[in-house]
């Protein structure tokens, strides 16, 4: 199976709505760590309030963006 192959079927998640829950809850947990630690490499997490919402923002868009694109709801471009 070839990359591409591979790349379609995690994007087209031929699972059950639960699997695509699971890995829309990877991906945010991911934006939203990563928004932590961007925010706190470059100095801006000065109030750490405003970092978790900022973090939540980001794992929430980050959440509901996969799962529309493995439910097909939105095409990957």
């Amino acid at each position: 199976m070839g990359f591409r192959k591979n790349l379609l079927s995690l994007i087209d998640c031929p699972n059950s709505l639960g699997q695509e829950v699971v890995n829309s809850l990877i991906m945010a947990g991911d934006a939203f760590f990563a928004t932590l630690l961007g925010m706190g490499a470059t100095g801006l997490l000065q109030d750490w309030k405003l970092g978790l919402v900022g973090a939540g923002i980001s794992a929430g868009f980050t959440f509901f963006s996969t799962l529309a694109i493995q439910r097909g709801l939105k095409k990957s471009e």
